[in-house]
């Protein structure tokens, strides 16, 4: 197992790279991942900052939750459910109102809270391998602290087909839908994200953090979801999670079979 979780370098310009760092587990995140996020970011704040690249490492960029890890929560507390649904909100709304922009490099795999992750990123270039999927259904779970993000990146629409079946799609589909802006191959991802940072170094950096502020003032999700609304979507997603559908969801992978699920009347 990986060490370190999450890797981050300041370079000279004051470009950041955060990398997520559990290539065995597909960068899956767990809780040591969540908080590596969080003190990578409180580091980054004490810093002369420009600009946010984030990464991860190996084969895919970020595979969504440790099914292990969320078996592990689920049967504690109602209150510990509800702080690993906080964390891993926080990281997510924490990426989205960074006063810096934002740059996302996706390759491989990007399922269920990295598509939560990306779609708080002001810019996403994915390569032409990486693959997508809302996939919180399928384990009997839902997606609600990243549900705004989704709605401000794909739309209302596009979410209510991606989020409810669950299926994957590739990166010209998520471009297509407003979920990645560039594809290029594999062997250019790095460059093409090196081209995109020096655009944003040759903008003034208030003006790039304004832009960004008005921005997501107008926004559905993002700074335009209060702090209550925000409240009652943790809430949810840690509730789903100790549900009897959740657990047949969690065993139906740990399984590798098909959940079985019922409908409660």
């Amino acid at each position: 197992m990986s060490a370190n979780p999450v890797l981050w370098n300041l370079d000279e310009r004051g470009v950041a790279t955060v990398t997520l760092n559990r290539p065995e587990v597909n960068n899956a995140y767990d809780g040591a991942l969540i908080q590596g996020v969080l003190a990578a970011m409180d580091d980054l704040g004490t810093k002369p900052l420009r600009v946010v690249v984030l990464k991860g490492n190996g084969k895919h960029f970020q595979a969504g939750a440790d099914l292990k890890w969320i078996n592990s929560v689920r049967p504690q507390s109602p209150a510990v459910n509800e702080a690993a649904s906080r964390a891993t909100f926080e990281v997510v709304q924490r990426l989205n109102t960074l006063p810096v922009p934002t740059v996302a490099l996706v390759q491989g795999g990007c399922f269920g809270g990295g598509t939560g992750v990306i779609s708080a990123c002001d810019i996403v270039i994915a390569a032409d391998n990486a693959l997508f999927s809302i996939t919180e259904v399928r384990w009997g779970l839902t997606a609600a602290i990243i549900i705004p993000q989704l709605c401000d990146s794909i739309g209302v629409r596009q979410v209510r087909r991606y989020a409810l079946t669950g299926e994957r799609f590739g990166a010209e589909d998520a471009r297509r839908i407003g979920l990645v802006h560039e594809v290029v191959k594999l062997a250019e991802l790095e460059s093409a994200g090196d081209k995109v940072v020096e655009q944003l170094l040759a903008n003034g950096p208030e003006a790039l953090a304004e832009t960004k502020k008005l921005a997501l003032e107008s926004s559905f999700g993002g700074m335009a979801v209060d702090d209550a609304a925000f409240e009652r979507l943790i809430r949810l997603h840690s509730a789903k999670r100790q549900t009897a559908e959740a657990a047949e969801g969690l065993a139906s992978f740990a399984e590798k079979r098909a959940g079985r699920w019922s409908v409660q009347k």
